[in-house]
C-alpha cells in the first residue's frame, strides 16, 4: 500500500480509503449492514494497508435525518486492535444543527456508537450556502476549537456538496481546516469544488480527499460500449475503475480517495490498483486515452451546457446549469439502474423552484446564454425526463 502525507496533521494516510456507506446489506435493506461479510472486509483492506476510514451519522439509515448503522457497526468491527491501525473519520450532520448545543449533543452521541473517545478526523457534512451559513451563524468554528482543545476529536475538516467555486474558497479561507472532503473524477473535472478548488484547498496546505470516485459506480460498470473498447484498446488487462482511480492517484494534490466497496472482488481488486499508483507518473498515452473516454461520454450529452451561470439567476429560482447536468446525465449512461439513480437524485437534490417544472417561460434566461441553447424546450425535455414517477 502506498501512502500519501496530510499535509497539517503529518499522518500517513493510505492512498485507498474505505468509504463506510456501501457495505453489503441484506435483504436489499441499505439499513441493514450483512456484518459478517463486512467484518470481514473491513479487516482485511486494514490487514492489507489500508488506514482512513470515512462514516457519518446517516450512512446506512432510512434517510439523512435519521441515525444510520454504519458508525455503530464501525465501533463494534474496530474492537480487537483494528480501532488503533486506522484513522477515523465521521462528520457533524449540518442539516440538524439549530443551535450551537446541537453540536455538542451529535458529537457527544457519535463517540459513544462509534465506541471511541477521540475521531480523528471530523468534518461538517454537505456544506452548501446554506448550511454554511447557519453553521457559521450558529459558532461551529468555536465549537471545532473547543472539540479539539477538549480532545474529542483530533482535525477539522468539511464536506463540500455545493455548485459556487465562490463559496468553496470562502469556507476555505474561515478556519484553519486540515482537510477538505469533494467529489472528483474525470467527468467532474469541473464539477462543484472541481480541479479549480482541489488546487486551491491543496495550496493552502489542506489535505483533499475525494469521494464519487467511480460517480456512484457509473464510471466502473455503466461505460458505453465505446468507451470501454477505448480503454482495452490501450490496457486491456485493466479495468474501467482501475482507469478512473489511477488518474485521480495521478494528481498530486489528492491525499486520499474514498471507494465505498462492497464485495471483496471490488475491495482486493483496488487494494491491488493502490498498490503502485503514484503523482505524476500516468504515461502521456493513458493521460490521452482518458481524455478520448471523456470525448465519447460528451458526445452523449443532451444539451450543450458549459454551467457558465449567464443565464443565471432566474427570475423565478429556477437553476438552469443543474436541470441540465442531471439531463445530460441520464442520457451520458445507458444503464436503467444508471437512470432510475438520476432521477432519484434529481429529486432529492433540487428544490422544487429549482426544477425545470418552475420554469414561467420568461426567456430571459435565454438572451444572456452564450451557446445559444433553446433553454425553455430544454427545460421542458428536462422536466418531462426526470420527473421520478417515469
Amino acid at each position: 500500500m502506498l501512502y500519501r502525507k496530510m499535509p497539517k496533521s503529518g499522518d500517513k494516510i493510505s492512498a485507498l480509503g474505505f468509504g463506510c456507506m456501501r457495505f453489503p446489506v441484506l435483504d436489499q435493506d441499505p439499513s441493514k449492514i450483512d456484518e459478517r461479510k463486512a467484518t470481514e472486509m473491513l479487516h482485511y483492506a486494514i490487514e492489507q494497508g489500508v488506514n482512513y476510514l470515512d462514516t457519518a451519522f446517516p450512512y446506512h439509515g432510512t434517510g439523512m435525518g435519521e441515525p444510520g448503522n454504519s458508525e455503530p457497526f464501525l465501533g463494534k468491527a474496530l474492537k480487537g486492535g483494528y480501532r488503533k491501525k486506522i484513522k477515523l473519520a465521521s462528520k457533524l450532520p449540518s442539516w440538524s444543527i439549530q443551535s450551537r448545543k446541537d453540536m455538542d449533543k451529535y458529537l457527544n452521541l457519535q463517540l459513544k456508537r462509534l465506541d471511541t473517545d477521540c475521531i480523528d478526523y471530523y468534518l461538517l457534512h454537505t456544506l452548501s450556502v446554506d448550511f454554511w451559513a447557519n453553521l457559521k451563524k450558529l459558532g461551529v468554528t468555536d465549537f471545532l476549537d473547543q472539540a479539539i482543545k477538549d480532545g474529542k476529536i483530533k482535525h477539522a475538516g468539511f464536506s463540500f456538496h455545493d455548485n459556487s467555486k465562490t463559496l468553496f474558497k470562502e469556507i476555505v479561507d474561515a478556519y484553519d481546516w486540515t482537510l477538505c472532503q469533494i467529489q472528483y473524477n474525470y467527468l467532474d473535472e469541473h464539477y462543484q469544488a472541481g480541479k479549480e478548488g482541489m488546487q486551491y484547498a491543496a495550496n493552502k496546505g489542506m489535505g483533499v480527499v475525494v469521494m464519487e470516485p467511480l460517480r456512484g459506480g457509473s464510471l466502473a460498470t455503466k461505460l458505453p460500449d465505446a468507451a470501454v473498447q477505448t480503454f482495452q484498446e490501450v490496457k486491456p488487462e485493466r479495468t474501467p475503475a482501475e482507469w478512473s482511480l489511477r488518474w485521480l492517484w495521478n494528481h498530486p494534490e489528492v491525499t486520499v480517495i474514498l471507494s465505498g466497496m462492497n464485495t471483496m472482488a471490488h475491495l482486493q481488486q483496488n487494494i491491488k490498483s493502490a498498490n503502485d499508483a503514484k503523482a505524476n507518473e500516468m504515461p502521456g498515452k493513458e493521460l490521452e486515452t482518458i481524455e478520448n473516454v471523456k470525448s465519447i461520454l460528451h458526445e452523449k450529452v443532451r444539451v450543450g451546457c458549459t454551467s457558465c451561470g449567464y443565464c443565471m439567476p432566474c427570475p423565478v429560482g429556477v437553476h438552469i446549469p443543474q436541470n441540465f447536468s442531471y439531463l445530460n446525465d441520464f442520457y451520458r449512461f445507458d444503464d436503467k439502474q444508471t437512470k432510475s439513480h438520476t432521477r432519484i437524485m434529481y429529486s432529492r437534490l433540487l428544490s422544487d423552484k429549482e426544477k425545470a417544472s418552475a420554469c414561467v417561460e420568461c426567456g430571459k434566461c435565454e438572451e444572456h446564454c452564450p451557446q445559444h441553447i433553446p433553454i425553455r424546450e430544454k427545460l421542458k425535455e428536462a422536466s418531462e425526463t426526470l420527473l421520478l414517477t417515469k
